[in-house]
């Protein structure tokens, strides 16, 4: 193995299984143990690692109402409601973005209830002047990660 695709091959050991041993990377990545445990703090070290979190599905954990929600912001409130929205605890995803709103939301709720109630919340605590939300009906494809091709890292 070459050290100038390691970084890449590494990541994308660690997208397959992010619990596995440095001895196992090594082996599989045909170098040292310390050669791994130094590439790894440096993709952790650039950010590049973010951290080793758990892949929850959440509908097994009683989450069975996905939102999507589209914003529309009062004036320069922008970065006060992505703040807000990004505090929630059931917010997965937010996002600023172009086009006709402002703000693309996912939320994870456990019933259109638990939805609704905090959709109001939100609405009445921050300055949105639009909101459109769908609720999503099949999650054909969610919080994937891609491979990344080699030279990528």
């Amino acid at each position: 193995m070459t050290y100038e695709n390691l970084d890449s091959d590494l990541i994308n050991a660690l997208l397959e299984d992010g619990r596995r041993s440095l001895r196992s990377l090594a082996e599989e990545l045909d170098v040292s143990v310390t050669t791994v445990s130094n590439h790894l703090r440096d993709l952790e070290d650039e950010g590049i690692i973010e951290g080793y979190t758990p892949r929850l599905d959440y509908d097994a954990l009683g989450y069975d109402v996905t939102a999507v929600m589209h914003l529309k912001v009062e004036g320069s409130a922008l970065t006060d409601v992505t703040d807000l929205l990004a505090n929630e605890p059931q917010m997965v995803s937010v996002y600023e973005v172009t086009g006709d709103y402002d703000v693309l939301a996912v939320g994870k709720f456990k019933n259109t209830d638990d939805m609704n109630r905090q959709i109001k919340a939100l609405l009445n605590e921050a300055p949105i002047r639009e909101s459109n939300t769908s609720v999503v009906l099949n999650a054909v494809s969610e919080n994937e990660q891609f491979d990344l091709d080699a030279g990528d890292a």
